[in-house]
């Protein structure tokens, strides 16, 4: 069994940031974690063992990645900043020598990401997303990635409440259908503002997706980008209804209401009435 590592606190955190001279910036959404009980909550949430291949986007100073290493078989820190991806491999080999071979780290915008830019591939997905990108990063990372089972992410509450959001409620929308094409989603608890430093001006979330074990729909990106098309048209306007929503992609309001009917769907209801099965099945009329 490898050695328990040193976790990084408070102290530790401004030390790092000091000697790297790192002004935390809300352009990258840079809050890093410095309490050593929220990391090991997180990695016995995700659910990660011995073996698994977990990717780490934004690892920052180190703190959820040493937590990662000591369950995981090996740590994928995906990390778009120089400094932090420069000095990432020293903080660990000080303070988890044990699990130093196990990291990796890539120096990558997560957003452009894919599997070919990767050593092994992920069979996990576990990091504190930043705020201003975690939607679009987890998308990007699920759809390219098809090898990662289970993804448990930190993110702004408001953001793991929309992605965990269910069919007809008013918090319901793109990123709660576009997180159901990859798998089964669902809200893993809140996180304060406490354990952060600097501290943010929000709440944070943990919303956990699992893939389905069998896609009741064809994967490929083809696919995906058509599903996909059809929800941000519904979306878009969402005071209209789907025939009028939906008019631009169909061509015409009567093509969206013929378009609608084929797929058993009444023209009269909005987009946040549709489950990612229906909008699956309207993509199938595109085809």
């Amino acid at each position: 069994m490898s050695a328990t590592p040193l976790f990084l606190g408070p102290a530790e955190i401004r030390e790092l940031a000091a000697d790297l001279d790192i002004r935390p910036t809300k352009t990258l959404g840079q809050n890093f974690v410095h309490d050593a009980n929220t990391v090991r909550r997180i990695v016995t949430a995700s659910g990660v063992g011995s073996d698994d291949v977990v990717l780490e986007v934004g690892p920052g100073l180190g703190s959820l990645t040493l937590g990662l290493l000591a369950s995981a078989h090996q740590v994928l820190a995906v990390e778009i900043d120089p400094v932090l991806a420069g000095r990432l491999p020293e903080t660990v080999a000080d303070r988890a020598p044990d699990q130093a071979a196990a990291l990796t780290v890539i120096g990558a915008d997560a957003l452009k990401i894919t599997a070919a830019d990767l050593p092994a591939m992920p069979t996990a997905l576990v990091a504190n997303l930043p705020y201003n990108v975690a939607v679009p990063v987890l998308i990007h990372l699920m759809s390219q990635l098809p090898s990662i089972q289970t993804a448990l992410v930190m993110v702004q509450l408001e953001v793991a409440q929309r992605l965990a959001a269910g069919p007809g409620g008013r918090i319901y929308g793109v990123p709660s259908v576009k997180a159901r094409f990859f798998g089964e989603v669902s809200q893993a608890g809140s996180v304060g503002r406490s354990v952060f430093w600097p501290e943010p001006k929000v709440e944070s979330g943990l919303v956990r997706i699992r893939r389905y074990p069998q896609a009741p729909w064809p994967v490929d990106e083809a696919h995906r980008k058509r599903v996909f098309s059809v929800v941000d048209a519904a979306f878009a306007q969402r005071r209209k209804t789907l025939r009028g929503a939906l008019s631009g992609l169909a061509g015409s309001p009567v093509k969206a209401e013929e378009w609608l009917r084929g797929a058993g769907i009444d023209p009269g209801l909005r987009g946040e009435r549709l489950a990612i099965e229906d909008y699956v099945a309207l993509a199938a009329q595109l085809d």
